[in-house]
Protein backbone atom coordinates (compact mmCIF):
# COMPACT_ATOMS: atom_id res chain seq x y z
CA UNK A 1 0.00 0.00 0.00
CA UNK A 2 1.49 3.32 -1.08
CA UNK A 3 0.59 6.54 0.75
CA UNK A 4 1.84 9.33 -1.51
CA UNK A 5 1.77 13.11 -1.86
CA UNK A 6 1.63 12.89 -5.65
CA UNK A 7 3.46 10.90 -8.33
CA UNK A 8 5.42 7.69 -7.82
CA UNK A 9 8.88 8.62 -9.17
CA UNK A 10 10.38 5.27 -8.16
CA UNK A 11 7.62 3.24 -9.85
CA UNK A 12 10.03 1.69 -12.43
CA UNK A 13 12.03 0.15 -9.58
CA UNK A 14 8.86 -1.30 -8.04
CA UNK A 15 7.72 -2.57 -11.44
CA UNK A 16 10.99 -4.49 -11.66
CA UNK A 17 10.54 -5.78 -8.10
CA UNK A 18 7.02 -7.10 -8.83
CA UNK A 19 7.77 -8.47 -12.30
CA UNK A 20 7.04 -12.18 -12.65
CA UNK A 21 5.15 -12.45 -9.36
CA UNK A 22 1.65 -11.60 -10.53
CA UNK A 23 -0.99 -13.24 -8.36
CA UNK A 24 1.09 -12.99 -5.18
CA UNK A 25 0.48 -9.32 -4.42
CA UNK A 26 -2.04 -6.49 -4.68
CA UNK A 27 -1.17 -2.79 -4.98
CA UNK A 28 -3.17 0.09 -3.50
CA UNK A 29 -2.28 3.79 -3.79
CA UNK A 30 -3.61 6.79 -1.86
CA UNK A 31 -2.79 10.29 -3.13
CA UNK A 32 -3.53 13.76 -1.84
CA UNK A 33 -7.09 14.64 -2.91
CA UNK A 34 -5.94 17.41 -5.28
CA UNK A 35 -3.54 15.13 -7.18
CA UNK A 36 -4.86 13.82 -10.50
CA UNK A 37 -2.82 11.29 -12.44
CA UNK A 38 -3.37 8.22 -14.61
CA UNK A 39 -0.78 5.44 -14.74
CA UNK A 40 0.01 3.53 -17.96
CA UNK A 41 -2.35 0.62 -18.64
CA UNK A 42 0.44 -1.94 -18.23
CA UNK A 43 1.60 -0.54 -14.88
CA UNK A 44 1.03 -2.45 -11.63
CA UNK A 45 -0.20 0.89 -10.25
CA UNK A 46 -2.89 1.43 -12.91
CA UNK A 47 -6.35 1.74 -11.36
CA UNK A 48 -5.03 1.16 -7.85
CA UNK A 49 -5.36 4.70 -6.49
CA UNK A 50 -7.69 5.07 -3.50
CA UNK A 51 -9.22 8.56 -2.94
CA UNK A 52 -10.04 10.58 0.20
CA UNK A 53 -8.90 8.94 3.50
CA UNK A 54 -5.43 7.63 4.13
CA UNK A 55 -4.16 4.64 6.09
CA UNK A 56 -7.49 3.22 7.26
CA UNK A 57 -9.02 3.59 3.79
CA UNK A 58 -6.04 1.83 2.21
CA UNK A 59 -6.27 -1.06 4.66
CA UNK A 60 -10.06 -1.26 4.32
CA UNK A 61 -9.78 -1.52 0.53
CA UNK A 62 -7.05 -4.14 0.78
CA UNK A 63 -9.21 -6.22 3.15
CA UNK A 64 -11.88 -6.54 0.47
CA UNK A 65 -9.61 -9.09 -1.23
CA UNK A 66 -9.75 -12.22 0.93
CA UNK A 67 -6.44 -13.40 -0.56
CA UNK A 68 -4.56 -10.56 1.16
CA UNK A 69 -2.99 -11.76 4.42
CA UNK A 70 -0.22 -9.21 5.02
CA UNK A 71 -0.46 -5.44 4.63
CA UNK A 72 2.53 -3.11 4.17
CA UNK A 73 2.34 0.70 4.17
CA UNK A 74 5.01 2.53 2.17
CA UNK A 75 5.59 6.02 0.76
CA UNK A 76 6.59 7.23 -2.69
CA UNK A 77 10.18 7.58 -1.43
CA UNK A 78 10.47 3.95 -0.28
CA UNK A 79 12.46 1.22 -2.02
CA UNK A 80 12.65 -2.58 -1.58
CA UNK A 81 15.95 -3.81 -0.14
CA UNK A 82 15.52 -7.44 -1.18
CA UNK A 83 13.88 -9.26 -4.06
CA UNK A 84 10.19 -10.15 -4.05
CA UNK A 85 10.61 -13.76 -2.94
CA UNK A 86 12.73 -12.81 0.07
CA UNK A 87 10.30 -10.10 1.17
CA UNK A 88 7.26 -12.31 0.58
CA UNK A 89 8.66 -15.18 2.64
CA UNK A 90 9.84 -12.84 5.40
CA UNK A 91 6.32 -11.48 5.81
CA UNK A 92 4.35 -14.71 5.42
CA UNK A 93 6.65 -16.78 7.64
CA UNK A 94 6.70 -14.25 10.49
CA UNK A 95 4.81 -15.01 13.69
CA UNK A 96 4.60 -11.29 14.42
CA UNK A 97 3.37 -8.00 13.01
CA UNK A 98 5.76 -5.08 12.52
CA UNK A 99 4.38 -1.92 14.11
CA UNK A 100 6.99 0.23 15.81
CA UNK A 101 5.85 1.49 19.21
CA UNK A 102 7.59 2.98 22.21
CA UNK A 103 7.02 5.31 25.15
CA UNK A 104 8.87 8.58 24.52
CA UNK A 105 9.13 11.25 27.24
CA UNK A 106 9.28 14.89 26.15
CA UNK A 107 7.36 17.24 23.86
CA UNK A 108 7.37 15.05 20.71
CA UNK A 109 6.23 11.96 22.60
CA UNK A 110 4.17 12.14 25.78
CA UNK A 111 3.88 15.90 25.26
CA UNK A 112 1.48 15.31 22.37
CA UNK A 113 -1.03 13.50 24.57
CA UNK A 114 -4.24 15.41 25.30
CA UNK A 115 -6.02 14.89 28.65
CA UNK A 116 -9.26 15.15 26.67
CA UNK A 117 -8.60 11.58 25.47
CA UNK A 118 -9.48 10.24 28.92
CA UNK A 119 -10.94 7.79 29.81
CA UNK A 120 -10.45 5.99 26.48
CA UNK A 121 -6.70 6.55 26.47
CA UNK A 122 -4.59 7.34 29.53
CA UNK A 123 -1.09 8.90 29.53
CA UNK A 124 0.53 5.58 30.48
CA UNK A 125 -1.00 3.99 27.35
CA UNK A 126 0.22 6.66 24.92
CA UNK A 127 2.74 5.38 22.37
CA UNK A 128 4.68 6.65 19.37
CA UNK A 129 6.18 4.90 16.34
CA UNK A 130 7.01 5.06 12.66
CA UNK A 131 4.10 5.55 10.29
CA UNK A 132 5.30 2.74 8.01
CA UNK A 133 3.90 -0.56 9.25
CA UNK A 134 3.34 -4.21 8.32
CA UNK A 135 0.38 -6.04 9.81
CA UNK A 136 -1.49 -9.30 9.45
CA UNK A 137 -5.15 -9.67 8.56
CA UNK A 138 -6.36 -9.99 12.15
CA UNK A 139 -4.85 -6.67 13.21
CA UNK A 140 -5.99 -5.02 9.97
CA UNK A 141 -9.61 -6.06 10.60
CA UNK A 142 -9.49 -4.77 14.17
CA UNK A 143 -7.98 -1.45 13.11
CA UNK A 144 -10.55 -0.61 10.43
CA UNK A 145 -13.35 -1.76 12.78
CA UNK A 146 -12.15 0.44 15.64
CA UNK A 147 -14.92 2.72 16.90
CA UNK A 148 -13.49 3.20 20.39
CA UNK A 149 -10.07 4.80 19.97
CA UNK A 150 -9.99 6.26 16.46
CA UNK A 151 -12.74 8.86 17.19
CA UNK A 152 -10.71 10.10 20.17
CA UNK A 153 -7.74 10.68 17.87
CA UNK A 154 -9.93 12.43 15.31
CA UNK A 155 -11.24 14.84 17.94
CA UNK A 156 -8.23 15.41 20.13
CA UNK A 157 -5.00 14.56 18.24
CA UNK A 158 -4.70 17.89 16.44
CA UNK A 159 -2.15 20.66 15.92
CA UNK A 160 1.28 19.33 16.87
CA UNK A 161 -0.14 15.88 17.58
CA UNK A 162 0.42 13.71 14.51
CA UNK A 163 -2.06 10.86 14.43
CA UNK A 164 -0.02 8.83 11.93
CA UNK A 165 2.76 8.57 14.53
CA UNK A 166 0.54 7.78 17.51
CA UNK A 167 -2.77 6.15 16.59
CA UNK A 168 -1.64 2.70 15.45
CA UNK A 169 1.15 2.30 18.06
CA UNK A 170 -1.28 3.28 20.82
CA UNK A 171 -4.04 1.07 19.41
CA UNK A 172 -1.73 -1.96 19.25
CA UNK A 173 -0.61 -1.31 22.83
CA UNK A 174 -4.03 -0.79 24.45
CA UNK A 175 -5.82 -3.63 22.64
CA UNK A 176 -3.32 -6.34 23.55
CA UNK A 177 -1.93 -6.84 20.05
CA UNK A 178 1.50 -5.96 21.44
CA UNK A 179 1.95 -9.60 22.45
CA UNK A 180 2.02 -10.52 18.75
CA UNK A 181 3.98 -7.48 17.64
CA UNK A 182 7.71 -7.12 17.06
CA UNK A 183 7.73 -3.44 18.16
CA UNK A 184 9.85 -2.51 15.15
CA UNK A 185 9.31 -1.25 11.63
CA UNK A 186 10.53 -2.99 8.48
CA UNK A 187 11.38 0.34 6.81
CA UNK A 188 14.93 1.61 7.32
CA UNK A 189 15.17 5.38 7.91
CA UNK A 190 18.13 7.62 8.79
CA UNK A 191 17.39 9.96 11.71
CA UNK A 192 21.06 10.48 12.62
CA UNK A 193 21.11 14.14 11.58
CA UNK A 194 18.30 15.08 13.94
CA UNK A 195 15.37 17.36 13.14
CA UNK A 196 11.74 16.66 12.26
CA UNK A 197 12.50 14.85 8.99
CA UNK A 198 14.81 11.92 8.13
CA UNK A 199 17.74 12.18 5.75
CA UNK A 200 17.05 12.03 2.02
CA UNK A 201 19.21 10.22 -0.51
CA UNK A 202 19.85 11.51 -4.02
CA UNK A 203 21.37 9.66 -6.94
CA UNK A 204 24.94 10.54 -5.94
CA UNK A 205 24.34 9.10 -2.46
CA UNK A 206 23.31 5.66 -3.73
CA UNK A 207 26.24 3.26 -3.42
CA UNK A 208 26.51 -0.49 -2.97
CA UNK A 209 27.94 0.12 0.48
CA UNK A 210 24.96 2.27 1.50
CA UNK A 211 22.44 -0.32 0.34
CA UNK A 212 24.31 -3.22 1.95
CA UNK A 213 24.38 -1.28 5.22
CA UNK A 214 20.62 -0.87 5.06
CA UNK A 215 20.18 -4.57 4.30
CA UNK A 216 22.56 -6.08 6.86
CA UNK A 217 23.83 -3.33 9.16
CA UNK A 218 21.48 -3.96 12.09
CA UNK A 219 20.81 -6.84 14.46
CA UNK A 220 17.29 -7.77 15.54
CA UNK A 221 15.12 -10.75 16.46
CA UNK A 222 12.96 -12.57 13.90
CA UNK A 223 10.79 -15.48 15.06
CA UNK A 224 12.88 -15.79 18.21
CA UNK A 225 16.27 -15.82 16.48
CA UNK A 226 18.81 -13.07 16.01
CA UNK A 227 19.32 -11.92 12.42
CA UNK A 228 20.84 -9.13 10.36
CA UNK A 229 17.81 -9.02 8.06
CA UNK A 230 15.84 -6.42 9.99
CA UNK A 231 14.62 -4.16 7.19
CA UNK A 232 12.89 -5.14 3.97
CA UNK A 233 12.41 -1.55 2.76
CA UNK A 234 14.15 1.82 3.08
CA UNK A 235 13.44 5.51 2.67
CA UNK A 236 13.83 8.41 1.92
CA UNK A 237 14.99 8.36 -1.73
CA UNK A 238 14.65 11.31 -4.09
CA UNK A 239 13.35 10.95 -7.64
CA UNK A 240 16.83 11.52 -9.12
CA UNK A 241 18.03 8.36 -7.33
CA UNK A 242 16.04 6.15 -9.70
CA UNK A 243 18.82 5.56 -12.23
CA UNK A 244 21.35 4.62 -9.57
CA UNK A 245 18.84 2.31 -7.89
CA UNK A 246 17.97 0.54 -11.15
CA UNK A 247 21.67 -0.08 -11.77
CA UNK A 248 22.19 -1.38 -8.23
CA UNK A 249 19.10 -3.61 -8.14
CA UNK A 250 20.56 -6.65 -9.96
CA UNK A 251 23.78 -6.61 -7.93
CA UNK A 252 22.47 -5.78 -4.46
CA UNK A 253 18.73 -6.40 -4.23
CA UNK A 254 18.94 -9.29 -6.72
CA UNK A 255 16.07 -8.40 -9.02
Amino acid sequence: MFLTRGPLPLAPLWELFFKGHEGFYSVYVHNLPNYNHTDPLDSVFHGRRIPIEAERRLVANALLDSANHRFVLLSESCIPLFNFTTVYNYLLDSAHTFVELYDLPGPVGRGRYSPRMRPKIWPAQWRKGAQWFEMDRKLAVEMVSDRAYFPAFQRHCTGLCYGDEHYLPTFVHVTGFGRRNSNRTLTWTDWSRGGPHPSSFSGKDVTLRLLEGMRNGTRCVYNGRETSHCYMFARKFESNALGSLLRAAPRVMQF
